[in-house]
């Protein structure tokens, strides 16, 4: 395995070299057991501040599958059914035909609400309670279950409240309390950074933007205000908001150390969450009326082409910009990549593909 290591961390510095990338990070956990924890490059081309193992990322959307392990785990505690209707917790959020929403639908992806609300702005969108209450009146542009369509940022106040109204703690705090402190990650995982990490995050870039991706008019799931999202994420004020669909911050080694943890081997012996639940939370719930999107509960999973492999047990999530973490409990693995250079030469499938060479898996 120390072979391994070695090898990694050569294709990081090649990619680098390469100008493929900026600044990544690779982290891995085979059995259980830490196999890889690489990085290269740089965190930020102003300073010239080097990657290192202490370095934390921006992997936004890679954020949604941490923040469905945080209700997953809450759910397991509490003996909650996947079926209860969301306005029993939080009867706001029933308004405006949203009644039969179940968790179900949210974690799936299915409430009918992946735009964002009307009237507000950078300010509003670092602001938890304001948030909430404004996704919880939003009119879903489709009754709950009958169309599945990429809840980009909602995601996280809907998860996130439903975390905190069946705990009764923000979600932030369960996340470092329940999943963080059980691991050791509690400074290399953050929905919301602590002021004194903020010289540790690395600084993003994203030159080939295009604003026409992001149009300014009519029903968005990604306002064209909140672009370019490198930008934003640069920000002092977004970095410590807690927005759990899109501004986790963290390390290659955190995020594969969660997914170790959600497999049966565990990450240094720890397991969040008992195989029973797992079946339950990785459970295909896509819609035989629309074409496969390969959800799960809050994840992706395995499907023809996918960087996590064709195998319908492996589950993940992956970000804006190229990051990832996953696991693949056929073969007893959990992997993570970041990085800060958002391009379409991004290197992070291919490194990848490197690292199960090595172990030798085949690409699937």
């Amino acid at each position: 395995m120390k072979d391994i290591q070695q090898h990694m961390q050569a294709v990081l510095e090649r990619m680098v070299d390469e100008g493929r990338e900026r600044g990544v990070q690779l982290a891995a956990y085979h059995e259980g057991e830490l196999i890889v924890d690489a990085s290269a490059g740089i965190a930020d081309r102003r300073t010239g501040r080097a990657v290192n193992g202490r370095t934390l990322f921006p992997v936004f959307s890679t954020t949604k599958g941490i923040a469905s392990t945080v209700l997953h785990h809450v759910m397991e505690r509490q003996g909650i059914d996947y079926d209860l209707r969301i306005a029993e917790l939080w009867p706001e959020f029933g308004a405006n035909g949203k009644e039969r929403a179940t968790i179900r639908h949210a974690l799936s992806h299915t409430t009918g609400i992946p735009h964002m609300p009307d009237g507000i702005g950078l300010a509003e969108v670092v602001d938890w309670d304001r948030m909430a209450a404004e996704t919880a009146k939003l009119v879903p542009q489709w009754p709950p279950g009958e169309r599945m369509e990429y809840h980009a940022i909602t995601f996280g106040w809907i998860v996130g409240e439903i975390a905190r109204r069946l705990d009764g703690r923000p979600f932030a705090r369960i996340l470092e309390e329940d999943i963080c402190d059980p691991l050791g990650i509690r400074d290399e995982l953050f929905v919301g950074i602590p002021d004194e990490a903020d010289a540790r995050v690395a600084y993003l870039e994203e030159p080939g933007f295009d604003p026409a991706a992001f149009p300014a008019a009519g029903l968005q799931a990604i306002p064209a205000w909140v672009t370019p999202l490198a930008d934003w994420m640069n920000r002092p004020d977004a970095r410590r908001a807690c927005v759990p669909a899109s501004n986790g911050i963290m390390s290659a080694k955190a995020i594969a150390k969660h997914y170790a943890a959600l497999l049966p081997d565990g990450a240094d012996g720890i397991r969040l969450l008992p195989e029973s639940r797992i079946r339950l939370a990785t459970a295909l719930q896509d819609l035989p009326s629309q074409e496969p999107q390969y959800r799960a509960l809050g994840y992706h999973i395995g499907s023809p082409g996918s960087i996590m492999g064709g195998s319908p047990s492996a589950f993940g999530h992956g970000g804006y910009g190229g990051s990832i973490g996953f696991a693949d409990p056929d073969h007893r693995l959990a992997i993570a990549y970041v990085n800060n250079l958002y391009t379409p030469q991004s290197a992070g499938t291919a490194i990848i593909h490197e690292l199960k060479n090595a172990l030798g898996i085949a690409i699937e």
